[in-house]
């Protein structure tokens, strides 16, 4: 799978910088050069959630054959349209934004794949040696692309795109996954979804991180974005914007080595300021390098940087995530990296068209460090991460109802007086976020006016299917949350369950 990997991520990095090369030779426009990230990173936006979605109930190897399958035509038609010089803008946006869609049902499979392959404790070294892959790539790729812009253009590069998604989806034929079905059934595609989105909205940690993933590449997206000017105004052509690339990709691998003690010895919070504080000091002295030896120098911290800070922010997100809903949660991530990715290279291109270059980077400079800076104060990371191993509840309802319907559970508590303010603030804060988190459709807390000591909690489901899904979906954080809940309780028995069909829901 690191092969595989290892070979999307090339023909990647292929296709953008000939993409990029190829639209600073149709057009001067800064605007129109930073539409081709957008191109690329719109559809991640559009199609993360569903991709993800997809990816949590699919066989996910058949999943992966048909988008390398996507992606080898678009690069076919890439190759062609450049080759027999119909090549306009306008229709290279349209064809990168198609290749786009197939990045973008890829992406998440790729990703929420790496847990279920190794063990949980490796996970922070695996998602460094998948960034490996995709730094080494950021070499290989722009090298590779860069001679054959040079000697046979730009046309051949697709063509060479298109044969290495064929290589990589026929190293997929050679391997196995085994799917884990569930014996409740495929979530619905439109439920699926909303329980994904619910899952993020409703966990404070994994807000926090998509901030700062969002806030760092929107500003970050501007280097990117209008490299290909720098890389002119440095007085170079295609190979002074191939070791540019190069350099960020060097500066990426090589901070690998670091990353093991950096966490060792840094918060996850001190890494991402610090790897923002570089990023940021290497954008501004891009916005005025005179030499392209200082500008590799510059793209050398700027990948050590980038990667620091993007590792970081990944780990953070899969370690919030229970393998249920990890391909979604994983969508969710990607789509505000891309979103953010595309909306800054659109707005830094615009920026750049309007008031030059280095005003542009200045601002996305600026930007970048205050905002994090904000962030980190108003949303400091607390360093706690959940226990999200699957456990199960001995425990299960068996009785189905006869029709279909909204399904309201009651769960009634006694409580001593004296310590009701801590039971609501635990009730109304970690168990309503994880009744939330595990796709209810709503959650109340209702207090006896007669018998203030008792307390009456009700969570609706979509379906008796649906309710049945919250007991596949059980960590040990969970049942831990359930014992603190159980603690409060001071009744003879254990508290009352009783499960309803909401009738005016019935179809």
């Amino acid at each position: 799978m690191w092969a595989v990997a290892l070979a999307a991520n090339i023909s990647l990095w292929m296709n953008d910088v000939s993409a990029a090369w190829l639209m600073s030779t149709l057009t001067n426009d800064p605007l129109w050069i930073g539409l081709v990230q957008t191109a690329t990173m719109l559809p991640v936006f559009l199609l993360g959630l569903p991709s993800g979605a997809l990816a949590d109930g699919l066989d996910r190897r058949r999943f992966l054959l048909g988008t390398q399958l996507w992606i080898s035509l678009t690069a076919m038609a890439l190759g062609a349209t450049a080759l027999l010089g119909w090549m306009s803008p306008a229709l290279l946006l349209g064809l990168l934004f198609l290749n786009g869609i197939g990045l973008a049902m890829r992406m998440p499979v790729l990703a929420a794949l790496l847990p279920e392959i190794v063990p949980r404790p490796q996970l922070p070294a695996a998602t460094a040696l998948g960034a490996v892959s995709m730094n080494a790539s950021r070499i290989v790729g722009p090298i590779a692309a860069g001679a054959l812009i040079a000697t046979v253009g730009t046309a051949f590069v697709f063509g060479i795109n298109a044969v290495l998604s064929l290589l990589a989806a026929g190293m997929l034929l050679r391997w196995t996954w085994h799917e884990r079905k569930s014996p409740l059934g495929r979530e619905r595609l439109h439920r699926a979804m909303r329980v994904g989105l619910q899952y993020v909205a409703h966990s404070h940690r994994l807000k926090g991180v998509l901030l700062r993933m969002g806030l760092f590449f929107l500003c970050t997206s501007s280097l990117m974005a209008l490299l290909p000017l720098l890389a002119k105004r440095l007085g170079g052509g295609a190979w002074t914007f191939t070791f540019l690339i190069a350099s960020m990709g060097a500066g990426a691998v090589v901070s690998n080595t670091w990353l093991p003690r950096l966490r060792h010895r840094f918060s996850s919070d001190g890494l991402v300021l610090r790897g923002t504080i570089a990023q940021a000091l290497s954008i501004l002295g891009m916005a005025w390098a005179d030499s392209l030896w200082m500008g590799m120098g510059l793209m050398v911290l700027a990948g050590a940087a980038w990667i620091t800070t993007g590792n970081t922010l990944s780990v953070a997100s899969q370690l919030g995530l229970p393998d249920w809903v990890r391909a979604r949660g994983v969508s969710i991530s990607q789509v505000t990296l891309m979103g953010a990715s595309a909306a800054g290279a659109a707005l830094w291109g615009q920026m750049a068209s309007l008031h030059g270059v280095a005003w542009s980077l200045v601002c996305a400079t600026v930007l970048l460090v205050a905002g994090m800076v904000a962030v980190q104060l108003l949303w400091p990371d607390a360093g706690v991460h959940e226990d999200l191993t699957p456990t199960s509840l001995d425990r299960k309802p068996t009785t189905a109802p006869a029709a279909n319907g909204h399904v309201l559970m009651e769960i009634e508590y006694v409580v001593d007086p004296e310590r009701a303010e801590s039971f609501l603030d635990l009730m109304q804060g970690d168990n309503r976020s994880s009744r939330l988190r595990h796709g209810a459709l709503s959650w109340e807390l209702l207090q006896d006016l007669g018998q203030p000591s008792r307390f009456v909690e009700t969570v609706v489901d979509a379906s008796w299917t649906d309710h049945l899904r919250h007991f596949e979906r059980l960590s040990v954080s969970d049942l831990r949350l359930r014992e603190r809940r159980l603690a409060f309780h001071v009744g003879p028995a254990e508290p009352a369950v009783r499960r309803y069909l909401l009738t005016s829901t019935v179809k």
